[in-house]
C-alpha cells in the first residue's frame, strides 16, 4: 500500500500547523494586542461617558422640574407624609419630580396656570381645588406625574381620615432564590447571543484586515510560492481562532471573578439569571457555538479579503457581511426572548444564525438532544463555507496582482 497520501497529509498539516503558529506569535506577541485585549474597556469607556452625557444633561433638567399641589395650609402636612411614603414604592431615577406645595389664593386656577408660564416654576403638572374632586393640570411630558398627583391627593384624603402616621409597618426580608427563574433564563438568552456577536464581530473581523496587509505587502505571494495555498488558508484561520480563544479565556477569567466583588444585593440578583442546562454544560456549549460562528464568520472573510486589492474595496466587501451579521443578531435576540417561535425555528436552521439561536436554546431549555443534532449540522455548514472559502481564497490569491475584485473567486465557476 502507497504511503505517499499519507506523508502528503501530514506535510499538509504541519504546513497549516506552521502557518497558524506564525500568524498566533504575529498577533499576540505584539504591544498592539494589549490595545486589542482591552478593546471591550475601551468601548465600554466611550459608552459610559455618552451615557454619563446624556444622565447628566436629563437629570439637570428632571432637577428644575417640579410637581405643584395647590391646597389648604391644614391638608399639607397629610400630603407632606403621603408624598414622602409613596415616593419610597419608585426606583431612585424614576421618582416623580419634587412637590411643591403652595397655599391657594383668591384665584387658586389663575395659581395653577402660572405655574406653566415663563415666570413660574419648570412644572410637569399642577394640582388645585377640593381633593374629593380636584384638577389636574400636565404638559407633554407631565401625564405619569398627573397621575401620582391623583393618587397623592387620594392617600391625602385617607390619612386625614385615620391620621398622617401610617397603620402598618411591614418587615422586608431579601430571599435568595436557589436556581435561575425562567425569566432569568431568557435574560441569559440574550446575554449569549450578545455575547457570541460580540466576540464573533470582533475576533472574526480581523480576518480582512490581515489578508489585506499581507497582499499589500506581497507577504501573501512569499507564502504561497512555498507551501500550498489551502495550507495558507486553514492555518490563518487556526492561527486566528487561536487568538481568539485567547482572548475568551482571558475575559472569561476575569468576568467568573466578577461575582465575589459585587456587594450581596446585587450577587443575589445576578444569580437568578442562569441556563437552563446548568453553568458546567452551557459553558462547553457556548465555546462549541462560538467556535461554529466564528469559523463560519472566519471562512467568509478570509476568503472574501482575498479577493479585495485595496482598502476601498475590503471595506466595500466586508459591509454587507457586517450588515447580515446584525440583522442575525437582531432576529436571534427575538428568538432568545420567544423561544418556542417559528422564528426561534427558523434561527435554529439557518446555518449562519443557528449557532446564536442553539446556545440561546441552551439557556431557555434543558433538552440536550437538539444541540448534537445542530452541532452536526453546523460542522457541515462550516466545511462547505471552508471549501468555498479556501477556493475563492486561492483564485483571489492566485489573480492578486489583477487589481480587480476577483468576483467569480467568490461565487466559483
Amino acid at each position: 500500500m502507497s504511503t505517499q497520501p499519507i506523508s502528503n497529509f501530514r506535510r499538509m498539516v504541519r504546513q497549516t500547523l506552521t502557518i497558524a503558529r506564525r500568524d498566533f506569535v504575529a498577533t499576540v506577541f505584539t504591544p498592539t494586542f494589549l490595545i486589542f485585549l482591552f478593546t471591550p474597556v475601551i468601548m465600554l469607556s466611550f459608552g459610559a461617558i455618552g451615557g454619563l452625557g446624556a444622565s447628566s444633561m436629563a437629570t439637570g433638567s428632571t432637577e428644575k422640574q417640579r410637581i405643584v399641589a395647590i391646597v389648604a395650609p391644614a391638608q399639607q402636612a397629610a400630603m407632606r407624609a403621603t408624598d414622602e411614603r409613596l415616593r419610597k414604592l419608585y426606583a431612585p431615577g424614576d421618582r416623580p419630580p419634587p412637590l411643591l406645595m403652595q397655599a391657594p389664593g383668591d384665584n387658586p386656577a389663575g395659581q395653577a396656570n402660572i405655574a406653566f408660564s415663563a415666570q413660574g416654576a419648570d412644572s410637569s403638572a399642577a394640582l388645585y381645588g377640593d381633593l374629593t374632586h380636584p384638577t389636574i393640570l400636565y404638559g407633554g411630558h407631565g401625564p405619569a406625574d398627573a397621575a401620582y398627583l391623583a393618587e397623592l391627593a387620594e392617600g391625602t384624603l385617607r390619612a386625614g381620615s385615620s391620621g398622617a402616621a401610617p397603620l402598618s409597618k411591614a418587615t422586608l426580608t431579601s430571599v435568595a432564590r436557589g436556581r435561575a427563574t425562567p425569566s432569568g433564563h431568557k435574560q441569559s438568552a440574550y446575554f449569549t447571543v450578545f455575547g457570541i456577536f460580540f466576540l464573533t464581530l470582533l475576533l472574526a473581523g480581523q480576518a480582512v484586515g490581515t489578508m489585506a496587509e499581507e497582499r499589500n505587502n506581497k507577504v501573501i505571494e512569499v507564502l504561497a510560492a512555498a507551501v500550498p495555498l489551502e495550507a495558507v488558508f486553514f492555518g490563518k484561520l487556526i492561527g486566528m481562532f487561536g487568538t481568539a480563544l485567547l482572548f475568551i479565556a482571558f475575559w472569561g477569567t476575569l468576568v467568573s471573578q466578577v461575582g465575589s466583588i459585587l456587594p450581596a444585593n446585587v450577587a443575589g440578583a445576578l444569580g437568578e439569571i442562569g441556563p437552563a442546562v446548568g453553568e458546567p454544560l452551557f459553558a462547553l456549549l457556548f465555546l462549541a457555538y462560538f467556535s461554529m460562528s466564528y469559523m463560519l464568520l472566519g471562512g467568509v472573510f478570509l476568503g472574501v479579503g482575498a479577493q479585495a486589492t485595496t482598502p476601498r474595496e475590503l471595506q466595500m466587501l466586508s459591509l454587507p457581511i457586517t450588515v447580515l451579521q446584525i440583522a442575525i443578531f437582531g432576529v436571534t435576540s427575538v428568538a432568545a426572548s420567544q423561544p418556542d417561535s417559528w422564528i426561534a425555528t427558523a434561527a435554529e436552521i439557518f446555518p449562519f444564525s443557528s449557532p446564536y439561536a442553539m446556545a440561546a436554546r441552551a439557556a431557555n431549555s434543558p433538552e440536550l438532544w437538539p444541540h448534537l443534532v445542530a452541532l452536526a449540522w453546523q460542522l457541515l455548514w462550516v466545511a462547505i463555507v471552508i471549501t468555498v472559502g479556501a477556493r475563492a481564497f486561492r483564485r483571489g490569491v492566485l489573480q492578486s496582482g489583477s487589481g480587480k475584485i476577483n468576483w467569480k473567486g467568490l461565487i466559483g465557476r
